[in-house]
């Protein structure tokens, strides 16, 4: 007997939500690979902009969230040593002309580092928000455009920065300005 295919396929909900819990398998295969996760933080903050946290990156939201609480207290407290404690090196740096840069730590221990992170870059650092997180599958997760990216370096590990992007941080801000201030914050002033 042929199969009819002309109506509507319904999937029983049964079904939707197995779907879902599949996804979820995600944190079981990262919690496996720490020693004391968080297990209801991961469950109620593992969904971001992007997908799940633990899917996309391979690590959990808690370790998200203790990474950004290091670099919130690091910036805050305008503490060089500490915000160096959280990279992964080298850091890629993109500057505000979009040319890339591999840093080793030397770089950031001399002039660059006040480059890299600008007062408008600490200033992101102090409000990063997990709530505000897009993840990327196998790149980590980023906020403002790609202005700070986060990634794992091993499976249910903490994330560190990789990236500090200044082009994309200046796009972000120029994309949140009240409307009909685009040009105006661009514009060089000129003398009559």
């Amino acid at each position: 007997m042929p199969l009819d295919t002309t109506g509507e396929l319904e999937i029983p909900a049964q079904a939707g939500s197995a779907a879902v819990e599949a996804d979820r398998d995600c944190l079981l295969v990262v919690w496996d690979q720490q020693i004391t996760p968080n297990r209801n933080f991961d469950r109620a903050n593992d969904l971001a902009e992007g997908g799940l946290i633990s899917c996309a990156t391979g690590t959990s939201a808690s370790q998200y969230e203790e990474a950004l609480a290091a670099l919130r207290a690091a910036a805050s407290g305008d503490d060089r040593n500490a915000l160096l404690g959280e990279l992964n090196i080298p850091l890629l740096f993109i500057d505000a002309n979009g040319e890339r840069r591999d840093l080793m730590e030397t770089d950031l221990a001399d002039q660059e580092f006040d480059e890299v992170f600008s007062p408008e870059m600490l200033a992101l650092m102090r409000s990063l928000d997990l709530a505000e997180m897009t993840v990327v599958p196998e790149q980590g997760g980023f906020f403002e455009l790609g202005a700070i990216w986060l990634s794992p370096g091993e499976p249910g590990g903490r994330p560190r920065l990789v990236t500090v992007n200044r082009q994309a941080l200046a796009e972000a801000a120029a994309n949140s300005l009240p409307s009909g201030t685009e040009n105006a914050a661009q514009a060089p002033e000129t003398s009559s």
